[in-house]
């Protein structure tokens, strides 16, 4: 495909506006469920997570927020003095803080659900950590509270999923006020997930059930998107596109899966999904007569790598959704609504397949000059030695203060 000046300067002015929040929690090391391969120059505390994301951010000219998560990234959640250092922190490395993430399943006290725990007090005490969670999102500057939920259960009779379901709405529509009326111009953000921890049944286990929820809490709640939470061969871009249409679409958390919920880098399995989400996205946007890039959603990565070097994965991720990003606005939509009118089915596709398969390296590179960034930024990255260099100082650092693992939680 040969890019036209018109395309690429739809192309351009939506990289303009995309931006990619990190996750904190993908610089450390995690890893699987059953034990952690650890690396050197894993992350061992908050301010090594915001150098990490402040890196991948220099390179890449598109991660400007770091997602943190309540229990791993703050002293004391509750103290005053957390939320302003952790704020200080990341200015210090060229970001800010993004998303707010409360554990809502680390606990044991867990065991049986948070919101939608048969204890009472349980259901109080996922509450009280949620609204600290919501009072630390205001005082680091964030405009999102991201919630997922464990809750479900194992075993049919466990537990009455009706009452289980009342307590969500009744939760989060509390959550929602308290947000409206303390955090002016922030967002709920409501995940969804079919199975894992609980395999009987999750509480909120598709788009429809997160959907009913937001309706139920207010405007100011909308859906997060997982990429990996969806049971094979579900229709991703679909549920964007309706979810768009009602206006409830809040973000997404970007991986790649063969399976559910792999973890994996962003287009590792499938790039033409990825391309096909980005499309419904673009299409919207032209449909509302909006400006290429201009929807507020907030796209995030949700991984963590226990295999693949840490930040060299967020770079990979970023370059492949800023990639797929660009080739979604290359669709000719006018061309493209004359071909839907007529019929023409090979004709339509055609015209997606050849924006999918049209080499954007150019464009990309183009647009990174504009911005003194490097035209390959994974390329300039693993040239650097800046990462055996991170594992050298972080290992020596550890091995100074007796400690044996690079791990920063369990």
């Amino acid at each position: 495909m040969t890019i036209s000046r018109a395309a690429e300067r739809r192309a351009l002015q939506a990289l303009d506006s995309f931006a990619i929040e990190l996750p904190s929690w993908g610089f450390a090391n995690t890893g699987t469920r059953f034990g952690k391969f650890e690396q050197d120059a894993a992350a061992m505390t908050l301010e090594d997570k915001l150098h990490d994301a402040g890196y991948v951010h220099a390179l890449t000219g598109a991660c400007p927020t770091v997602a943190v998560h309540v229990l791993w990234d703050f002293d004391d959640p509750a103290d005053p003095e957390s939320a302003r250092k952790t704020r200080r922190l990341a200015k210090k490395f060229g970001v800010r803080i993004g998303s707010i993430n409360p554990n809502l399943f680390q606990d044991q006290r867990y065991k049986l659900g948070s919101f939608c725990s048969p204890d009472a007090k349980v259901r109080e005490a996922a509450m009280a950590h949620t609204l600290d969670s919501i009072a630390l999102g205001k005082a680091v500057g964030s405009k999102s509270l991201a919630m997922w939920l464990a809750d479900g259960t194992n075993y049919p009779g466990q537990d009455n999923i009706r009452r289980r379901f009342n307590e969500l709405k009744t939760g989060y529509r509390k959550l929602a006020d308290t947000m409206k009326k303390g955090w002016r111009g922030s967002t709920l953000l409501v995940e969804y997930k079919p199975f894992e921890p609980a395999f009987y049944h999750t509480d909120i286990p598709d788009w429809g059930t997160a959907l009913t929820l937001c309706r139920h809490a207010g405007p100011n709640a909308k859906v997060l998107v997982d990429t990996g939470h969806h049971l094979p061969g579900c229709n991703i871009e679909q549920i964007v596109a309706l979810l768009l249409h009602e206006g409830r679409l809040g973000g997404f958390h970007f991986n790649d899966r063969k399976y559910a919920d792999d973890d994996l880098t962003l287009g590792s399995i499938d790039p033409y999904a990825v391309f096909r989400i980005f499309n419904e996205i673009a299409q919207f946007e032209h449909d509302a007569g909006k400006a290429p890039g201009s929807s507020k959603i907030d796209y995030m990565v949700d991984q963590s790598h226990n295999l693949k070097p840490k930040i060299e994965a967020m770079v990979q991720t970023v370059c492949e959704a800023q990639k797929q990003f660009a080739r979604a606005h290359l669709v000719d939509r006018d061309k493209l609504e004359r071909a839907q009118k007529n019929g023409d089915i090979v004709g339509a596709e055609t015209l997606l397949r050849e924006a999918f398969e049209a080499d954007v390296s150019g464009l990309l590179a183009k647009w990174r000059k504009a911005r003194g960034l490097p035209s390959d930024p994974l390329a300039d990255l693993r040239s650097s030695n800046v990462i055996a260099d991170i594992g050298k100082a972080r290992a020596a650092a550890r091995k100074a203060a007796g400690v044996t693992s690079s791990s920063s939680y369990a």
